[in-house]
């Protein structure tokens, strides 16, 4: 009797192990089950509900998603620091960053649109007045048809990949006068809706009724007039990763080009998908049609 019972626990005490074991290993497999993505929050929304989907579709896998910019996206997959760089802008556009050693993903394109506060009673201006507003030379609404009311310039940060693209094609390439910055399109938006006589600039994802869109030059910012180049302030939002991303990060920049993403999710969400350009951009800023 004794003895069936020293079997016996022995023979527990095994199973507990190899059980151990099980969740060891389950862990294990769980903890390289993820990958992290950081940079533009311009194209945030976009990978992070890619994300949410993707992980809710395999057991045990997590995209984590970051914010900060497009300028740290490039700095942290160049260090080798995330899995993939989220960016407005090519990696050529950035200062410090070697664009040979990074590979790029287009995986949609965003339009970007200048707002202001709806009190400022502006819908449409020209790009000399845009241009004459974010350099400082105006400084009153009632300066280009609007109230009596002074400006108040709400920028992105300086790594913002969504300020570059602002400043190189809203604004010819002059770099906006000093200002309040801000980190995020989101946190843009929301002072521009509360702040009399603000202006600011922000991804079509972000654009509401809780601010002014404003045409230029009398073209609507809409997506038929992305895809032709009519409205020209727009870029790529690319997924960078280095020479040689794992099994993880191959699967789901796949996953967010795949045809039910590209046509469902990137529209439901303000983007445009790269598949429906009529134009190609180069990191020049040359444009071209599409063959």
């Amino acid at each position: 009797m004794r003895k069936s019972r020293v079997i016996q626990l022995i023979v527990l005490i095994a199973i507990i192990g190899l059980v151990g074991l099980g969740y060891i290993h389950r862990d294990q497999t769980s903890a390289s089950e993820s990958i992290t993505a950081v940079g533009s929050t311009a194209l945030q929304p976009l990978v992070e509900a890619a994300g949410e989907q993707y992980s809710s579709n395999h057991t045990g896998v997590f995209i984590n998603v970051q914010g900060g910019g497009s300028g740290t996206g490039l700095s942290q997959i160049q260090a080798g620091a995330v899995a993939i760089g989220n960016s407005d802008i090519f990696a050529e556009e950035q200062s410090g960053i070697t664009a040979s050693k990074l590979i790029d993903h287009r995986v949609a394109v965003v339009g970007i649109a200048p707002i202001v506060n709806k009190k400022a009673g502006i819908t449409n201006l020209t790009q000399q007045q845009l241009i004459q507003i974010f350099t400082g030379k105006v400084t009153n609404w009632r300066e280009v048809g609007g109230r009596n009311l002074p400006i108040t310039l709400i920028n992105r940060a300086q790594g913002s990949g969504t300020r570059k693209t602002f400043e190189r094609y809203a604004l010819k390439g002059n770099q906006s006068v000093d200002s309040q910055e801000q980190d995020s399109s989101g946190l843009a938006r929301s002072i521009v809706a509360s702040t009399p006589g603000a202006i600011s600039y922000v991804a079509f994802s972000y654009l509401d009724k809780s601010v002014q869109t404003v045409n230029v030059d009398g073209i609507r910012p809409t997506e038929k007039n992305v895809r032709n180049n009519r409205w020209y302030i727009w870029s790529y939002e690319h997924l960078y990763t280095g020479k040689h991303p794992n099994q993880l990060t191959k699967k789901f920049i796949d996953y967010i080009l795949s045809t039910a993403v590209q046509q469902k999710l990137v529209k439901q969400l303000g983007y445009i998908s790269v598949h429906d350009m009529q134009v190609q951009r180069n990191a020049a800023g040359k444009v071209s049609v599409m063959k």
